[in-house]
């Protein structure tokens, strides 16, 4: 009985992981138009897939800015800042954010928002099958499009429109800055006309593209 209930949990679990690196491998050359969190978004949602080609080199510096300065350093996961954020948790300091592009992309195409450690897990499973079998480059695509930017908003084609009333494709470094740092809270935070800590922190953003520029931060989506 143990032999068995082993052999079909074996199962199952090579099911899942072949059927796991099909869909990865799909997705690496297919857009993503619906993911669960659109699914399960109670509004209308608006989403508007564009290639990364007609997406402003400003907004790629600006989330790189404001989420992520090592994405073409890691291969998914940031350690110093994991090691950090466990640091704070452990004092009982408020905890810094410590997800890397690459996990909120693996967490916003394949699974869900919430969750806990459970759904972490499988995040960092996804988030090595698209470090491993996409791109850089095709990482900043699908984020830069399956990322909330609004209420009922997803991807930064969609989120400048909404804002700006105008392509993803001409955004200056102010509006893309402005759209990054919606981001970490995009249900609760406005680009236009920000005040308070989105206004600061959005100015803080748009200092930053000149850093990453300067530095190269976002060679690896060009190169």
């Amino acid at each position: 009985m143990a032999l068995r209930i082993l052999a079909i949990i074996a199962k199952t679990v090579l099911i899942f992981v072949l059927f796991s690196v099909v869909l990865t491998l799909v997705l690496r050359f297919v857009p993503v138009t619906y993911t669960a969190t659109m699914l399960m978004d109670e509004r209308s949602v608006t989403r508007d897939w564009e290639p990364l080609s007609r997406i402003d080199r400003n907004m790629v510096a600006a989330v790189i800015a404001a989420e992520d300065s090592k994405f073409c350093e890691h291969d998914g996961f940031d350690v110093e800042a994991i090691e950090q954020a466990l640091e704070e948790r452990a004092r009982g300091e408020r905890q810094r954010g410590a997800s890397t592009i690459s996990q909120q992309t693996a967490k916003n195409v394949f699974l869900w928002q919430g969750g806990g450690w459970f759904r972490k897990g499988f995040e960092a499973y996804f988030t090595f099958l698209i470090e491993n079998l996409w791109t850089k480059r095709r990482i900043m695509e699908v984020y830069l499009n399956v990322a909330e930017t609004g209420l009922g908003t997803y991807g930064v084609e969609a989120g400048s429109q909404r804002y700006f009333g105008h392509s993803a494709a001409r955004l200056s470094a102010d509006e893309a800055s402005r759209i990054a740092a919606v981001l970490p809270s995009p249900k609760t935070r406005e680009a236009v006309n920000p005040g308070g800590f989105t206004a600061r922190y959005g100015n803080t953003i748009e200092a930053r593209i000149g850093v990453v520029r300067r530095d190269a931060l976002d060679a690896c989506v060009y190169e």
